[in-house]
């Protein structure tokens, strides 16, 4: 895995859930783990990885992805034993 990618787990893995994390480094975490990615409706982002699928809101206007989705996918990378 890329420094880039360490990076992005740290802040992710951090308390308290940090409020700017680049979604498109979300993305890209996601694809380096493996995940299949799909435009949804709107602003979603359909994202099948560990055998699960999860559907995200793109953050926009800014690129940063807020508090709540950060712990959401914090307990989700745990679950899966990315996080430890």
């Amino acid at each position: 895995m890329k420094p880039r990618h360490h990076r992005t787990l740290a802040l992710i893995a951090g308390h308290p859930p940090s409020g700017n994390i680049r979604w498109s480094d979300i993305e890209a975490l996601f694809l380096q783990l493996g995940a299949r990615m799909k435009e949804a409706k709107g602003s979603r982002v359909t994202v099948f990885l560990f055998g699960e699928v999860r559907v995200f809101h793109r953050p926009h206007p800014r690129p940063d992805t807020d508090k709540g989705a950060v712990a959401c996918i914090r307990k989700w990378l745990n679950q899966n034993g990315v996080i430890a």
